[in-house]
């Protein structure tokens, strides 16, 4: 049994979508035991909280953007998750660069909902055979059966369709174009997982 199961969102400036992420995924998932969620930026702007605009978005969805302190992705964060979620294929670059290995267990968060919006029960059947106490083994699996769908589902016709529009020094509109995004990919991850606390 793994003592933790460590999920990690990542970003440029780890201010706007890599925290709003986190913290919307630990309103949904932060309650299981032994299981966490942490961000990181791949030019952190170490120190700085979330700009009035994120930190607002946060709220709105049910998150707390308060205790937000940006820091810089390094490769202990990345060996050390479980599943990393990037808010765009720049960001899966760069954490592959930095980490071939995590790049197995490396998706963009649009990606990763794409990749698991047709599971079924039945495809959870790995997951459902995991005692259901084991929360972060059932978890472990579900990142495992979610990697081995790639190739399987057809990629976006627009690649940029696995991104998540950066908003920072951006408009009000843009902001909320980027939780129009982000927001039901979240959505998309928590259900499964939720999912897989409990399918027997």
């Amino acid at each position: 049994m793994m003592a933790t199961f460590s999920l990690l969102t990542v970003c440029s400036g780890n201010i706007c979508r890599s925290p709003l992420a986190e913290q919307l995924l630990r309103v949904g998932l932060g309650t299981y035991p032994g299981v966490s969620v942490a961000s990181a930026g791949t030019i952190g702007l170490k120190g700085q909280g979330m700009p009035d605009q994120a930190a607002e978005l946060s709220r709105q969805f049910g998150g707390d953007p308060s205790a937000h302190v940006a820091r810089e992705l390094t490769v202990e964060h990345l060996t050390s998750s479980n599943l990393i979620l990037a808010m765009s294929r720049e960001h899966r670059r760069a954490i592959a660069e930095l980490s071939p290995r995590a790049i197995r267990y490396t998706f963009t968060l649009r990606e990763f909902a794409r990749l698991v919006h047709d599971l079924t029960d039945a495809d959870l059947s790995e997951v459902a055979s995991i005692p259901l106490d084991d929360t972060v083994a059932r978890f472990a699996s579900v990142v495992g059966l979610s990697a081995s769908q790639r190739g399987m589902v057809l990629p976006p016709e627009n690649p940029e369709d696995d991104d998540i529009v950066d908003p920072y020094r951006q408009s009000d509109n843009v902001y909320a174009e980027s939780a129009r995004q982000l927001v039901p990919a979240v959505t998309a991850v928590v259900s499964l997982f939720q999912r897989a606390a409990t399918v027997v």
